[in-house]
């Protein structure tokens, strides 16, 4: 596929969402709907919508879509699906069906290319063991592709972003510095094996850290996306009314992303991110800039961030640095009882 899909976007993947102040800001002044049978809604902004069946059943429902992040057709549906899929992952669930959704424009680019966006969406979707029902397709340039997505859990079995409990420790399970990586990629900066490493990492589903998850018994996780780490981070702070303390020495970041961060290659959506966080964060002096910028950094197709308690920690992060691809996975702070500042980056 000679077909470039960078060449057609300014920001891609998740570092295209809207400034999370300036979201939070309009979702406040919606109305909120309510329903006995709604367990999570938009009001601790987690992951998903989950909607109770019966006694057995909820459905986890959620959507995401977004610009290419990458040159490749296949690898940009197949990394747009895995994103949209890892919300219900995040959340203890199984992936049920999916809806393509898809704007494309067939005066700008060849139908090649759309059907190579959508053959690598299947490929993730069946990868999954979900369903593909159908989609909606717009005219539209640039091109956006994403899925909405229907998953299943046991209600006493969910994992929210509001269940967080001080002594708790934070494991996150991919590294970061994706948003890096692909502004590197533009810059012709990339190193060919770290700019690989990064989309595989973004190809990679959620499925193994949901079901370290649901072995352990664990109340409380989110995957981190568009809003960095720390933006999604805040978000849990706040929806579990703890703070949280996070070890910048201790996180795990994608080889040669730390060195392009160091030498000032940090996209526009980390500082976006920052100014979010920016009242509820207090930044130790010890902690190194380059390293706070890459705890806003914005993750397309991240990994979870979990809350695990003390006493399975060792060996919740031990099951995942012995599954395929999570062998960065690391302890990178613990959940404290609720005080001045939500997020303390240490």
């Amino acid at each position: 596929m000679d077909f470039d899909l960078l060449k057609t976007v300014e920001y891609g993947g998740c570092s295209a969402k809207l400034p999370p102040g300036e979201l939070a800001g309009i979702l406040s002044k919606l109305p909120q709907m309510h329903h006995p049978n709604i367990m999570v809604d938009i009001e601790t902004h987690d992951d998903a919508g989950v909607y109770k069946l019966n006694d057995e059943t909820a459905l986890i429902f959620t959507t995401d879509f977004f610009p290419p992040i990458c040159s490749d057709p296949f690898e940009f549906g197949e990394i747009a699906a895995t994103n949209a899929l890892s919300d219900v992952y995040a959340m203890g669930g199984t992936p049920l069906l999916a809806l393509n959704l898809v704007m494309f424009s067939t005066v700008e680019m060849p139908l090649s290319v759309f059907a190579k966006i959508l053959e690598g969406g299947y490929n993730k979707v069946k990868e999954a063991g979900a369903l593909i029902m159908g989609g909606h397709t717009i005219e539209d340039h640039p091109p956006k592709y994403g899925l909405a997505v229907v998953g299943t859990i046991h209600p006493e079995k969910l994992i929210t972003n509001a269940a967080a409990r001080p002594g708790d420790i934070l494991v996150l399970t991919k590294p970061l510095g994706i948003g890096v990586m692909v502004a590197a990629k533009r810059l012709n900066m990339a190193r060919e094996e770290a700019y690989r490493t990064a989309l595989d990492q973004m190809k990679m589903l959620n499925n193994v850290g949901r079901d370290v998850m649901v072995r352990h018994g664990i109340k409380c996780a989110t995957d981190v996306t568009g809003f960095g780490l720390l933006g999604h981070a805040l978000k849990m702070a706040q929806a579990s009314g703890v703070s949280l303390a996070i070890k910048s020495k201790a996180l795990p970041i994608i080889s040669q992303a730390e060195q392009l961060a160091y030498d000032g290659c940090i996209p526009g959506a980390a500082f976006r991110n920052l100014d979010f966080v920016q009242s509820s964060l207090h930044v130790a002096k010890s902690a190194e800039p380059h390293l706070k910028m890459l705890a806003t950094d914005a993750q397309t197709s991240g990994g979870l961030l979990m809350c695990v308690p003390q006493e399975k920690a060792e060996a919740v992060l031990n099951e995942l640095k012995a599954s395929k691809g999570l062998s960065q996975a690391a302890i990178i702070g613990e959940v404290l009882p609720k005080t001045r500042k939500s997020i303390y980056l240490e």
